[in-house]
């Protein structure tokens, strides 16, 4: 009756799957990055896996399963790791602290902006923004119609970084005219001023993106 009861226990315990020794995708994570993070440092100061290893007072197998994200160091392990790399503690997590960003927008969609000086006939629709970031990049689907008849010229911080897809048209920066055809592509500090200026085939449409430094944060 006793073994029946366990062998039922366990086999709930499987169908539940609650595994004490499971590892969660964030563990992982978490591993992976102090690994990657002990590694660069390690090469950063031109030592071998076994020179670290003796500073560390660690095996050279145990070492390499921390660098390869297969375990999960104590905070001892970790500390004694740091004082060998001469890091801080924290250093150690840095990867792992690190926010990724990324931005997915179907075909077609995106957020619809009204820059400034924006006419008639002209469609901004936002892919996508960086964000926790020192710089600042915007990238732009670009639509002008026939409707588009009074060009404004912009002027920002930053640079500029235009690709037509579809279209020809002049545009102008600087002082100066560029005939743009598909496939065609301008960049440019974006502090001069600049703009569509003639349009030769209707609807163009470009991709803009633009790059400037976040200020104040």
């Amino acid at each position: 009756m006793t073994q029946q009861s366990r062998s039922g226990g366990n086999g709930n315990h499987e169908r539940l799957g609650q595994d004490p020794h499971a590892v969660n995708d964030d563990e992982r994570d978490l591993e992976s990055a102090i690994g990657t993070q002990v590694r660069a440092q390690r090469k950063k100061l031109g030592m071998t896996v076994g020179e670290l290893a003796s500073l560390a007072g660690l095996s050279n197998g145990m070492l390499s399963k921390i660098e390869n994200g297969l375990t999960s160091p104590s905070l001892t392990t970790l500390k004694s790791l740091a004082v060998a790399l001469n890091v801080p503690f924290t250093a150690l997590f840095q990867r792992f602290e690190e926010q990724r960003d990324a931005s997915h927008v179907k075909s077609g969609e995106g957020l619809k902006i009204e820059r400034r000086g924006t006419r008639a006939g002209h469609q901004y629709a936002l892919l996508g923004h960086s964000v926790h970031k020192q710089v600042a990049v915007e990238p732009y689907m670009i639509t002008l119609t026939h409707e588009s008849e009074v060009f404004p010229l912009f002027q920002h911080d930053g640079q500029e970084f235009l690709y037509v897809v579809s279209g020809a048209m002049d545009y102008h920066h600087g002082g100066r005219s560029y005939r743009m055809n598909p496939g065609d592509s301008l960049f440019f500090d974006a502090d001069a001023p600049h703009g569509p200026e003639t349009l030769y085939d209707v609807p163009v449409r470009f991709l803009s993106v633009i790059v400037y430094p976040r200020g104040g944060d």
